[in-house]
């Protein structure tokens, strides 16, 4: 929640060009009610209609201000594809269930286009997990023939989709467990800052092997995959009791650590015939744990998206403008041996400009 990233995507001739890009700074006060009802997961009826109709508003703007900075002309953009901010990740829950903010409407209204949103609860409605969604994007423009491939995303979460060369083997795709969700909470409350630029913070501290160990023992990890998770699960309330002794940076220091070894192990026993990783989402600008990474996969290059065509900022968002595109042309943008679900099915609701 560092900033709403807005794409503007081409996909003419199955070609995946990235036109402009905007990145869209949260309003402070917005970012806040966000932080809270994550952190409390309680909130009345009122406050929380009210949050979803603000969010989205600002997704207008955002969508509006990449127009205008870029001078585009509406008429040419044939839809917006909106993911949301996720509140809450329930698939454990009976009945499974996900959510995300962010009213469709508003945007549609705001901006004069149609919009596409609501992307996972189909899948969830399918048996599947809702999550994740962008292998198939990740499918569609980065396989590779010569080489088994990884896409690794990560953001608050980390995913990774795994792309073998031999075109008629299955896709698979999981979330691995903490990206930078921890890492930026952590941050937040110790330094009032959104994020650990670089991981130059994480750098100063000493791992606290204890506390990974404990880590790294949640039952999360010894899930079979399809698996995904999101804040609701992985915060800080869950650490305080057992980082009461160490200092913030070793803190900060281990919950990098935490996010390497979880990814690096995810790949090791579902993955390990891969040699490329391609590391993609906010993650891959933390020089500290993509050092890390290199470290522990010393047999596996890696890379990011870049050398793919796009750069790593901007992949989460391309790939919600195509989901939008398979909607609107009744094509699945799930896939089902991916998120668990009986079967792949057209994803999210349109709302006509």
């Amino acid at each position: 929640m560092d900033a709403i990233d807005a794409a503007l995507l081409n996909f003419s001739n199955d070609t995946c060009e990235l036109i402009a890009s905007h990145s869209h700074t949260f309003p402070s006060r917005l970012n806040q009610k966000l932080q809270q009802l994550l952190q409390s997961e309680t909130i009345s009826l009122r406050d929380f209609g009210t949050l979803d109709v603000e969010l989205g508003r600002t997704f207008a703007d955002a969508a509006n201000q990449l127009i205008q900075h870029h001078h585009i002309d509406k008429s040419e953009i044939i839809a917006i594809g909106s993911h949301g901010q996720t509140v809450f990740h329930a698939t454990d829950n009976t009945p499974p269930f996900t959510l995300q903010i962010g009213d469709p409407n508003c945007i549609s209204q705001f901006t004069g286009i149609t919009t596409v949103a609501d992307f996972r609860r189909r899948d969830i409605a399918a048996g599947g997990q809702g999550a994740p969604l962008v292998p198939a994007f990740h499918n569609a423009f980065f396989r590779s023939q010569q080489h088994n491939r990884i896409i690794l995303n990560i953001g608050g979460i980390a995913n990774i989709t795994v792309l073998a060369a031999d075109q008629n083997k299955a896709i698979s795709g999981f979330d691995t467990g903490p990206g930078n969700c921890l890492l930026d909470e952590w941050c937040q409350q110790h330094l009032n800052q959104a994020y650990d630029n670089n991981g130059s913070w994480a750098a100063t501290g000493s791992i606290n092997d204890k506390l990974l160990e404990q880590l790294l023992a949640d039952n999360f990890f010894s899930l079979q995959p399809p698996k995904s998770t999101g804040r609701e699960y992985f915060n800080l309330s869950r650490l305080k009791q057992q980082s009461a002794n160490d200092s913030p940076e070793n803190i900060q220091a281990t919950l990098t650590q935490f996010s390497i070894e979880s990814i690096a192990r995810a790949i090791e026993t579902h993955a390990n015939y891969c040699d490329e990783v391609f590391v993609c989402g906010g993650g891959a600008f933390n020089a500290h744990m993509t050092q890390g990474l290199n470290n522990r996969l010393s047999s596996i290059k890696l890379k990011t998206t870049t050398e793919l065509g796009i750069d790593p900022e901007w992949v989460e968002a391309a790939a919600f403008a195509w989901l939008a595109k398979q909607t609107l042309e009744n094509k699945p943008g799930n896939i089902a041996t991916v998120t668990g679900a009986s079967e792949n099915v057209i994803l999210g609701g349109i709302y006509p400009a």
